[in-house]
Parts: structure tokens; C-alpha cells; sequence
């Protein structure tokens, strides 16, 4: 952006009368009230500023680079020149921020993600720098021809997390649960802190994960099968990085919308929503086909 041609800073004689430092290098009849910062001109009017680029081929612009003596070096050039390496680095950064945004996926997550694709799962993967991305451990043995899935659960109700990692994708979402909302078989720090869900029947405990590709005013949920396997209830969905599952139950309120449960809503299929992904950080998820 060009910068402004501002008026010179005026010279007052003893009467108190302004007076120009010099006259107009362009017509030479009027006072000066303005000095081009690039090339120091002065000039007294729009029509004269106008004139002295078209002469001089002058865009007006600053030169931030321009040799500037010590003598004549100002607090003014100071700021100059602190903002202008301020501005190189914001350059520097953004420069890489793009390289690692863009930057292919390695060869072992593109593995992954086709392995993901040939059992109907849409695995996609964040840029380098999220938070998800760096959590990620999720891996495929192919000796055993498994997943071995990173897993979080959340439990809304009691304002708890945990995070599980190298969970096989033939365990059944019952199963995963068990050390957690089972009476008997859960750690007693985890029971206490999730009492509510030890103390209610399993029949009212509902599993859901966030459907994503839906527009932000529209997040539902989609209900899984706790007696089916986390292979089986990840199946045509889409994954970002790894699964995230919400344990909830009927009988208290909550906010999440399971898809299909609203009347008025007809259970279409995610895929045809915005391609704008709730779950991101910050930037854009890409598929990396």
C-alpha cells in the first residue's frame, strides 16, 4: 500500500507567522506543504504531487530500505526499521506456515489412510502443527491385518476425558467402557469421579460421535452399537485423525442432536454438507488424494 505524501513539519519566524521551509520543486511560484517520502521532493499541491511522479516516475512509496546517514538518523527511522523487520519476519512465518500446510503427507500415514478407505472408513488427516495431529498414535499391524486405534472418550455429564491408545478395532464399545462405567470392573478413582455413570443402569447409556462435513449450526450425532466392535460402528463414517466417542445418558439432558431424532429433519447423508470441517483447529482439513 502507498504511503500518504504528509505535509511537512512548518517553521515558525518570530512574529508567529508559518513559513515553508522551501518552495515548490515543481512550479517554484507557491510555498511547499508537502515532501514525497521517496524521493524528498517538495510540493505545494495535489496537481504538483500529481506532476512530480509522472515527471520522476515516482510511486510515492517509502523506501524502508534507503541508506540513511548517521547524522540524520531520528527516533522516526528507529520505528522505521523495527517495523520493517517486524514485517520481514510476519513474511518469514507466513512463507512457512503455507510449506507446512500444504506439505505432502508421509508415506506411513497415507498407508494408513488407505487401509482406513478398504474398510469404508474416511480417514483424513489435519496439517502438520495441530494438536490432534500430534496426539495421533493410531497405527495398522498388518501381521494381524488390525487397527489399532488412538481413542478419546468423553464424558459430558461428569466434565471428564481419557484418552486411550492402541485400542485393537475388534474390541466392542462395551468392552472399551468397561474400566470406566462398569461397577465392578472400573478403577475406583475413575468409578468415583464417574459415579454417575456407575450408578445408572447400561441401559441408559448412549455412545455418540460427531458426525463431521456439516455446517456449523447443524452439528448432530450419530448413535453407535455398544455390542458391536469400533471397526464395525466406524464404518462409512468420516474420521478426523482419531475417534472421538461421548458417553451420555437418556435420562439426563443434553445438548447433542442425534441424527434422525428431530421430525423434521430427514436423515440425509453427511457428505453432501458444506465441505467446511467443524472439527478443525485452525485452516482448512485437506484431502490428500
Amino acid at each position: 500500500m502507498a504511503e500518504l505524501e504528509g505535509p511537512e513539519s512548518p517553521r515558525r519566524s518570530s512574529g508567529g507567522r508559518k513559513m515553508s521551509l522551501q518552495r515548490c520543486e515543481t512550479c517554484s511560484k507557491e510555498e511547499a506543504k508537502y515532501r514525497c517520502p521517496r524521493c524528498m521532493k517538495y510540493s505545494c499541491s495535489l496537481l504538483c504531487v500529481k506532476k512530480h511522479k509522472l515527471a520522476l516516475s515516482c510511486n510515492g512509496v517509502r523506501d524502508k530500505t534507503a541508506f540513511v546517514s548517521v547524522n540524520e538518523f531520528t527516533d522516526l527511522n528507529l520505528l522505521s526499521d523495527y517495523r520493517f523487520l517486524e514485517d520481514v519476519g510476519r513474511t518469514a512465518d507466513a512463507a512457512a506456515r503455507h510449506l507446512a500446510v500444504h506439505r505432502p503427507l508421509p508415506r506411513r500415514l497415507l498407508s494408513l489412510r488407505n487401509k482406513a478407505q478398504k474398510c469404508n472408513i474416511d480417514l483424513r488427516m489435519l496439517p502438520i502443527g495441530f494438536t490432534k495431529r500430534r496426539e495421533n498414535s493410531t497405527t495398522f499391524n498388518s501381521t494381524e491385518n488390525k487397527f489399532y486405534w488412538h481413542l478419546k472418550l468423553v464424558f459430558p455429564h461428569c466434565h471428564a476425558e481419557y484418552t486411550l491408545k492402541r485400542v485393537p478395532d475388534d474390541k466392542t464399545l462395551a468392552d472399551i467402557l468397561k474400566p470406566y462405567i462398569d461397577p465392578v470392573e472400573s478403577d475406583p478413582v475413575v468409578c468415583q469421579r464417574l459415579k454417575i455413570y456407575t450408578a445408572s443402569p447400561q441401559s441408559d447409556v448412549r455412545i455418540l460421535m460427531k458426525i463431521e462435513n456439516r455446517r456449523q449450526n447443524s452439528v448432530r450425532y450419530n448413535e453407535l452399537d455398544a455390542s458391536r466392535s469400533l471397526l464395525d460402528n466406524l464404518k462409512g463414517k468420516v474420521i478426523i485423525e482419531y475417534p472421538t466417542l461421548f458417553v451420555v445418558l437418556k435420562t439426563l439432558k443434553n445438548d447433542m442432536m442425534v441424527l434422525g431424532q428431530d421430525a423434521s429433519e430427514s436423515a440425509e447423508s453427511s457428505d453432501g454438507e458444506s465441505s467446511s470441517l467443524s472439527s478443525m483447529e485452525e485452516g482448512e482439513i485437506r484431502d490428500s488424494s
